[in-house]
């Protein structure tokens, strides 16, 4: 589904729900009321009471910033990835991407095609095919049933897939980015006089991404011939071959040109405006299954809340059933 239709669905479903919705105010405090089970939710003009509160935020709220961007020159134009939107806000000069996500990789690759020259700042990632054997990746992981697989059981260190939708949908591939002029380096590690320093892993991170892409695209075809499914045949998925990789570790910002840096480094709670304990001394939340232990305070939509699925649109269902079910029952 493309980001058109991705709002109209919200919009639709809301219609058809027809909620008592109060739109366009910043909520500033979730407290416990004194000497009452009830629940306090203080928006900028005014103040609402509540038997439940179900915190449905998302987790992509403060970006994530390394420390080390406080050392770059004051006049380096710097962006994080959720201000970014076209290449026209970005002053002339060539670009440094830091973050191979895949708001990361987006970023960089529209400023390519913008014709801005960019460097991408490449750490560990995990590829996967957009399409394949006929359909989206997204139906094949519902499909396998790898969404469902329950939170505790993902090993740690899990990355989330590279993935792009422009144009439809199609294949990450950094290695072919590199040939059509995007300067690939490896994980940014310091930023010391004007002089960028990376980490000498971006072959290493190369080569993890492509076993993604290799390791899904096996799973698949191992599922279509144990359960006898009819699907069109690809080419076997191959990295794409490079001569040369850049080995560079250290860049001059003035020499190299680069005049904007933008960090796609992720993001991080801020949950700062709840007043109950229902957070970990360094803001995250604390919940089972979404349900606190707090009476009456709910989280929804937070990676592998429950499991894999549970922060996508196709998926958070689930949670959210549940959740209703525990507040009737407490009702």
């Amino acid at each position: 589904m493309l980001r058109d239709g991705v709002a109209r669905f919200i919009e639709e479903y809301a219609r058809r729900i027809a909620p008592p919705l109060r739109c366009g105010f910043r909520v500033t405090a979730l407290r416990q009321m004194s000497g009452t089970s009830r629940l306090a939710v203080d928006t900028e003009p005014f103040s609402l009471e509540a038997t439940n509160v179900v915190v449905a935020t998302g987790p992509y709220q403060e970006p994530s910033i390394p420390g080390c961007s406080v050392a770059l020159p004051a006049a380096t134009y710097q962006l994080t990835a959720n201000r970014y939107t076209n290449s026209d806000q970005l002053p002339p000069g060539r670009v440094l991407v830091v973050g191979s996500g895949a708001s990361g990789y987006q970023i960089a690759d529209d400023l390519l095609q913008s014709g801005r020259d960019v460097y991408l700042s490449v750490g560990r990632h995990r590829r996967v095919p957009r399409r394949y054997r006929g359909k989206d990746f997204g139906w094949w992981q519902d499909k396998m049933g790898l969404g469902e697989r329950i939170a505790e059981s993902v090993p740690g260190g899990v990355l989330p897939p590279l993935l792009t939708g422009v144009n439809g949908g199609r294949d990450v591939d950094l290695r072919r980015r590199a040939q059509d002029g995007m300067m690939l380096v490896g994980s940014l590690r310091g930023i010391d006089a004007g002089r960028l320093f990376f980490a000498p892993d971006l072959e290493a991170n190369l080569t993890k991404g492509d076993e993604g892409i290799l390791g899904f695209t096996r799973l698949v075809d191992e599922f279509i011939a144990q359960h006898g499914l009819i699907a069109p045949e690809d080419p076997q998925v191959s990295p794409t071959s490079v001569a040369t990789i850049s080995s560079t570790v250290d860049l001059d910002l003035r020499a190299a040109g680069i005049t904007s840096v933008i960090w796609a480094t992720g993001y991080r709670y801020d949950f700062s405006w709840i007043k109950c304990p229902a957070l970990t001394e360094s803001g995250e939340p604390i919940h089972r299954r979404g349900v606190t232990s707090i009476p009456g305070v709910y989280f929804l939509g937070l990676p592998l809340l429950h499991k894999i699925k549970s922060s996508f649109l196709w998926g958070v269902g689930d949670d959210a059933a549940y959740l209703a079910e525990h507040i009737a029952d407490r009702a």
